[in-house]
């Protein structure tokens, strides 16, 4: 195995609930309230749908807001993995990912990953001048065709970044740690707040399927564990396997990914920070600002002579 190479499950394709357009000539993020299932490949800077996506939709009359899915391991935190992100948006570069004790940090010189200590972003200069926030990726199989292909869900919405842990944890809980073998399903779900002013907005959920109930749930997962048992699948390796490869690496993005992420995550409202916070000192936070201070007096330079 290549030490520095995360290795991730193997993606199929993508689950979003929105799309990039172009307004004003900026690629920005528009946000849907449907899923929709997309291959990994673009066309003309769209995502090509994948077959699943029509199959689904004619499965369910009207929007699409539920997938049927399985997980591929028992441990929760294999599943969904949620962290704090900066980016680079110029280049899609991960910049510092930590998880509110310690983060890992591009060092000053754009080589090397330094490992300090993480406040999350409200208590991070560095990560509030960078845009920093939280990002998860949740990997589910769909379908029957490819039981270790996943599917993978991309979010920086705290809803569901909450609601999705606090899901997998508890169905691990009840089902006896048979979470991989439970038949879920993610639900699209709306709320508003007053950040929203009032109007909807959507997040991700898992639950039960439609129709089934939570006993019915259980006793499914038994019978798929014992199928599995009598076939020599070693569910305990698999999740072994797994979290190994993802701490083979210090960040879970390939190269290839990175720019769509920044792209769609990190939009062009947060671009100027994230410029910024690339290559930065990284004892920043300890009282040393002098390479943003010079970066960011520059650009308020470069902003001044343009608006004049």
């Amino acid at each position: 195995m290549l030490k520095g190479l995360s290795i991730t499950p193997p993606i199929l394709g993508r689950i979003s609930i929105g799309r990039i357009v172009e307004k004003n000539g900026k690629r920005l993020p528009e946000k849907d309230d449907a899923f929709t299932l997309t291959t990994q490949v673009q066309q003309r800077g769209e995502w090509l749908l994948h077959p699943l996506n029509e199959e689904l939709r004619k499965a369910s009359p009207g929007k699409l807001r539920a997938i049927p899915v399985r997980m591929l391991f028992n441990d929760p935190d294999l599943n969904l993995r949620a962290d704090y992100s900066l980016f680079d948006r110029e280049t899609g570069r991960p910049v510092c990912v930590g998880n509110g004790e310690t983060c890992r940090r591009v060092g000053e010189d754009g080589n090397g990953i330094e490992t300090l200590p993480c406040s999350s972003p409200d208590g991070c200069s560095f990560g509030q001048r960078g845009g920093c926030k939280p990002y998860a990726r949740l990997n589910v199989v769909i379908g029957d065709d490819d039981e270790l292909g996943s599917f993978v869900f991309r979010t920086t919405s705290f809803n569901s970044i909450r609601s999705l842990a606090a899901r997998l944890h508890y169905f691990r809980a009840v089902s006896g740690n048979l979470l991989a073998c439970l038949p879920l399903e993610l639900k699209l779900r709306g709320k508003s707040t007053t950040q929203s002013f009032r109007s909807a907005i959507y997040y991700v959920d898992l639950s039960v399927r439609t129709g089934s109930t939570l006993e019915e749930t259980l006793l499914q997962a038994k019978e798929l564990d014992a199928r599995r048992r009598a076939a020599g699948f070693d569910q305990v390796a698999l999740d072994a396997a797994a979290r190994a490869g993802f701490a083979n690496g210090a960040f879970e993005d390939s190269p290839e990914e990175q720019a769509a992420v920044a792209e769609e995550f990190y939009p062009e409202a947060t671009a100027d920070r994230a410029k910024t916070s690339a290559g930065n000192n990284p004892s920043e936070t300890h009282g040393t600002p002098s390479t943003l201070r010079d970066k960011l007096e520059r650009k308020a330079v470069l902003l001044g002579g343009a608006a004049a």
